[in-house]
């Protein structure tokens, strides 16, 4: 059983007190209504939502003397890895420069999506014992998922803009805005996807494992490792590199790449990076609201499932 799935007396105490206690409410079954019903559900409980995020941010460092600290350092050794290990020892800044900051341009933005996607997907289930305990809005759950990433992803960010600075290569300032869109981008496509599959994996757990390959072979269809212009010169346009450049996650790393990777000025990036993002965001959009319908109808029986 999971630490989520035996809350001490005070969380569960928090919990009563600002998720309403036992009190239950009938959704109102409208494709735009019952949107707008979770929605002001989630804000009248805003405060629990940040005690949930606290909570799942204690619990991944649950007996650690670091603490937090360790989110810090693993974004670290990471970076320093990619730099000596890949970039120097194995050659790898010959064809891409700056290496080490190009690279962690990706897994930074990966990391952000892989942990909303994989957290998401076991919300419901990981928090079982507060969902049969108490009634609250049960989107609460993934969306505390996404806070706790949205933690470690700040964290990431700042050793990865320290990278630029230490290296003598800061973000093109004419392009910072790439940043900022690109958060939001990857992180409503996650939500969006990852609100569907919690709900699903409450009836079928196998989802939560096939979530883990699907992910293993995204992040090697992304330009991560290798760059979007070494794509470009295999594919020469073709089908497969539209295809390609239809991954959501592509998009949002070429942003990241764009703004962040100095060194990489003269490389080749889509033409229509900013209409291919803003694409991306309005398939976001829909398909969170789809996720939330599909959620709330399969919802009603989770307490029975879990």
């Amino acid at each position: 059983m999971s630490v989520h799935d035996q809350p001490d007396a005070t969380s569960l105490e928090d919990v009563n007190r600002l998720g309403g206690g036992l009190e239950t409410l009938t959704a109102p079954r409208g494709l735009f209504t019952g949107t707008a019903f979770a929605i002001r559900g989630v804000w009248q409980r805003r405060e629990l939502l940040g005690l949930l995020v606290r909570r799942e941010l204690s619990a991944r460092y649950k007996n650690s003397s670091l603490g937090l600290v360790w989110s810090l350092l693993r974004p670290l050794a990471m970076l320093l890895i990619y730099y000596i290990a890949v970039g120097k020892f194995l050659s790898a800044e010959r064809s891409i420069p700056e290496f080490a900051i190009f690279i962690f341009c990706g897994l930074t933005v990966w990391t952000l999506f892989s942990e909303i996607i994989s957290g998401t997907t076991s919300s419901i289930v990981g928090n079982a014992g507060l969902i049969k305990k108490v009634y609250l809005p049960r989107e609460i759950f993934p969306l505390a998922a996404v806070g706790s990433a949205l933690f470690n992803f700040a964290v990431q960010f700042m050793v990865l803009l320290a990278a630029t600075l230490i290296v003598g290569s800061p973000p093109h300032l004419e392009a910072i805005w790439y940043v900022p869109s690109g958060l939001i981008l990857i992180t409503s496509f996650a939500f969006g996807i990852g609100l569907l599959l919690s709900a699903v994996n409450v009836y079928l757990r196998d989802v939560q494992h096939l979530v883990e390959i699907i992910l293993l072979v995204l992040f090697w269809a992304s330009p991560i490792v290798y760059s979007y212009q070494l794509v470009h010169q295999i594919l020469q346009g073709s089908w497969i590199e539209q295809i390609f450049l239809s991954n959501p996650v592509t998009i949002v790393v070429l942003m990241f790449q764009r703004s962040m990777w100095t060194a990489g000025s003269d490389q080749l990036f889509p033409p229509d990076l900013e209409i291919r993002a803003l694409v991306v965001f309005l398939i976001s959009l829909a398909l969170i609201w789809i996720a939330q319908r599909v959620f709330a109808r399969l919802e009603g029986n989770f307490a029975q499932e879990l």
